[in-house]
């Protein structure tokens, strides 16, 4: 842990999606451990390399809005689209006309979270690779504003600003001295160890004034 990391991100919208509600779109309470691990992948990554999240930090009011927005019903098929450069298909097509809908999302508006985290290092990491390099990487990237593609929270259209939280100011936010809140079950993350059968990974999320400790949670798959 000594060479942890906190990351600040914020943005007008959020929307962590939660996979009970398959069509109409609804968020989790708070960005999803998953989503900050994405979110800091989108800033920097080497395959030696993994981020673990240790803590998220909830800085502003948990507040919700609705919208409305144009989505497709159909998607492009792998296997249409490999027919096709194969030559025993026509290229196939989305009619964008005839595939709108209108779904409804609730999303959250004006988030703010740091993100607590740390590195470690994978089997893919070679003799060249090591924390310590990892860690100058991002730190140079978080000061220049750099990143590989744009950060979002939670889903594209809703882009995300970051910047390194300034070292020794204290995190206080709108649930410092809240006391405790349940926030239920929420997903921690996909296990990828078996492409074969990828398992969803869900952890109880206690947010305790204002911060939820995702590495001292119990991990249910």
């Amino acid at each position: 842990m000594a060479f942890g990391f906190k990351v600040e991100v914020w943005g007008d919208y959020a929307c962590f999606t939660r996979p009970e509600f398959k069509v109409e779109r609804m968020t989790y309470d708070i960005m999803t451990p998953s989503a900050a691990r994405g979110l800091l992948e989108s800033i920097s990554w080497h395959p030696g390399m993994r981020y673990v999240i240790d803590r998220i930090h909830i800085l502003n009011e948990i507040r919700y809005t609705s919208v409305r927005r144009n989505e497709l019903k159909s998607k492009a098929l792998a296997s249409a689209m490999r027919s096709a450069v194969n030559g025993k298909s026509p290229i196939p097509h989305i009619d964008r006309v005839a595939d709108i809908q209108q779904r409804a999302s609730v999303v959250l508006t004006d988030v703010r979270y740091v993100i607590e985290c740390h590195f470690e290092l994978t089997l893919d990491a070679n003799e060249m690779d090591s924390v310590g390099k990892f860690c100058d990487i991002l730190r140079r990237r978080l000061a220049r504003g750099q990143c590989y593609s744009q950060p979002y929270l939670g889903t594209r259209e809703f882009a995300a600003n970051f910047r390194a939280w300034p070292d020794g100011q204290e995190i206080c936010g709108y649930y410092s001295d809240a006391g405790e809140h349940d926030l239920g079950f929420m997903l921690y993350d996909m296990d990828y160890r078996n492409p074969e059968d990828i398992v969803p990974m869900f952890f109880r999320a206690k947010m305790v004034d204002g911060v939820v400790d995702v590495a001292g949670s119990e991990v249910y798959r």
